[in-house]
């Protein structure tokens, strides 16, 4: 357990370069998004899960679908701060991630990271309430451990630092797509309409709003990481 807290060498500077890279690819791939993009629906569907527990509404449940959608019930005042900061809570939940595994990364705490993503993906087991759900978390929480228990500590490094771009890269493109499906007036539901009905501020607002926060959790992970 102590080992969890030792700093590690962080990982090299060509290593936190070219796995950034890759995610930017991987990402960008029109043939690999679609199933890597799983990852970060876990991350924005637990953000609203963690975010209503917190406000003190009761949570039902989250259900991951296989087309990347998803959605997370939860019970309380229609209205108010508590809903509005759960429903805001999935677009920036991958990115605020993101920003904090480069913490860890920087500081060469690559062991409590890998164990902190295992804990969250167990913590998110606990309220999914779909097979395919059920499905999406297993495999991402055994590819973790399976990094942590057998990978030698280069590889965990490199991983880590995969990851932890991805989550950061990963965030924007939601973002770009639901903008894109609000203009075709296909995401009536979305967050940001959702939001704009709850604040009465334009959803495009809202979408600027969570586009300044990935892109700024990007840009304040590059500097601690490859600046």
């Amino acid at each position: 357990m102590s080992r969890s807290f030792d700093a590690q060498p962080a990982p090299a500077h060509w290593i936190l370069v070219v796995t950034g890279v890759v995610a930017l690819l991987t990402v960008a791939s029109d043939r690999v998004w679609p199933t890597a993009r799983h990852v970060v629906t876990i991350a924005h569907e637990g953000g609203h899960a963690l975010v209503a527990v917190a406000t003190g509404r009761r949570l039902a449940g989250v259900r991951l679908h296989s087309d990347t959608s998803g959605v997370t019930v939860s019970s309380g005042r229609p209205t108010g701060p508590g809903v509005i900061l759960t429903v805001a809570a999935g677009y920036t939940t991958p990115s605020l991630l993101g920003l904090g595994a480069a913490g860890l990364l920087a500081t060469g705490r690559v062991t409590l990271l890998l164990q902190l993503l295992v804990a969250l993906l167990l913590t998110m087991l606990v309220v999914v309430r779909n097979g395919f759900g059920v499905l999406s978390v297993l495999v991402s929480t055994a590819v973790v451990l399976g990094v942590s228990w057998f990978a030698a500590d280069d590889v965990q490094a490199g991983f880590a630092a995969y990851a932890t771009w991805f989550l950061l890269v990963g965030a924007v493109r939601p973002i770009v797509e639901v903008q894109r499906q609000r203009r075709r007036r296909r995401a009536w539901d979305s967050d940001p309409d959702q939001l704009a009905r709850l604040t009465g501020l334009p959803g495009t607002f809202w979408v600027g709003a969570f586009g300044a926060v990935s892109l700024g959790c990007l840009a304040a992970a590059a500097a601690a990481l490859v600046v």
